[in-house]
């Protein structure tokens, strides 16, 4: 299937699926961290896919790079954070576990279509 958008993007859907995982695991956080924790969680991961659209509409391969380096920094601090909250028992194993194997997809994704664009200049 040829893309025409960045929503035929497979990174971008996987991105946008792990921001959704990440507004459904941070609903229970304590309330205190709604400004904290839930909301720094929540915004690197809807970075994510909003750095790879953004990053498609650029009029280069190497604008287009930038944006998906940003999206992979996102990636890492969002990874961070959910290791985080697990440290401090706000998720289970088991839901981190979950949304990790996620996020080291949508990290893969990333790589190869950095990769692929690398390859066009």
């Amino acid at each position: 299937m040829a893309v025409k958008t960045y929503q035929d993007l497979f990174a971008w859907q996987r991105g946008m699926d792990l921001a959704e995982e990440t507004y459904k695991l941070t609903h229970d956080f304590p309330s205190e961290e709604r400004f904290g924790l839930v909301s720094q969680l929540r915004r690197a991961s809807v970075s994510v896919p909003s750095n790879i659209a953004e990053g498609h509409q650029r009029s280069s391969a190497s604008d287009y790079v930038r944006y998906l380096h940003i999206a992979r920094g996102s990636l890492a601090e969002a990874e961070t954070q959910i290791v985080l909250a697990t440290r401090l028992k706000f998720l289970t194993s088991r839901g981190a576990e979950s949304w990790l194997t996620t996020a080291s997809e949508v990290g893969r994704l990333l790589n190869g279509l950095i990769a692929s664009l690398k390859g066009r200049r």
